[in-house]
């Protein structure tokens, strides 16, 4: 076994996992037996020298990159990542036409067990991303000493109204997250 696994088998809070050293950071993607086993004993992933290779991109997801010279002014490269290999090659049949963008079930992209991992549609995708917002909420925008409330519906910005404070203009998002979207609806967290 490379240097880069740690030592043994972990059990904790009763689901089975591995740890692989990530080789750009001081973190560990996290697997399950079936993932784990895959990028350790694929004659394909063992080839490439995958598991010993993983890197975190800078979109917080993991990958493996490759380049090989093929002529003197001729360059290939081979991307992986490592969340959409494992999905595409156990989970394939979760996959539709409108579902299949590969995301993380816990927001956690060092995450890469088979049940974290799930086909969503890119309106549900955009929705799970962090937000730009300086108010630290999404939907929330400041504006002179208010905060307006905005949410997206069919591509296109509603106003939902201006508010006191960012938690109130967040409250009236969250409410309309999830009347209009449900348990896909984007929430702000609130204390």
């Amino acid at each position: 076994m490379s240097a880069y696994f740690l030592e043994g088998y972990f059990i904790t809070m009763g689901i089975n996992y591995h740890q692989v050293k990530i080789k750009n950071a001081d973190d560990f993607v996290i697997l399950d037996d079936q993932g784990f086993q895959y990028i350790t004993s694929d004659k394909e992933m063992l080839s490439l020298n995958l598991a010993e290779n993983l890197r975190v991109h800078s979109s917080g997801c993991i990958f493996f990159q490759k380049t090989i010279k093929i002529s003197p002014f001729n360059y290939k490269t081979t991307t992986i990542y490592l969340h959409k290999i494992l999905a595409e090659t156990f989970k394939i049949n979760d996959k539709t036409n409108i579902n299949n963008l590969v995301g993380f079930v816990n927001g956690n992209k060092l995450d890469c067990r088979l049940n974290n991992l799930i086909f969503r549609s890119r309106a549900v995708a955009s929705r799970t991303r962090k937000t730009s917002s300086s108010t630290g909420f999404t939907g929330v925008y400041k504006e002179h000493n208010k905060f307006r409330s905005v949410i997206s519906i069919n591509g296109k910005s509603r106003h939902l109204g201006m508010f006191k404070t960012a938690e109130e203009a967040a409250k009236a998002f969250n409410e309309m997250s999830k009347k209009l979207y449900g348990a896909e609806g984007k929430q702000n967290k609130l204390d």
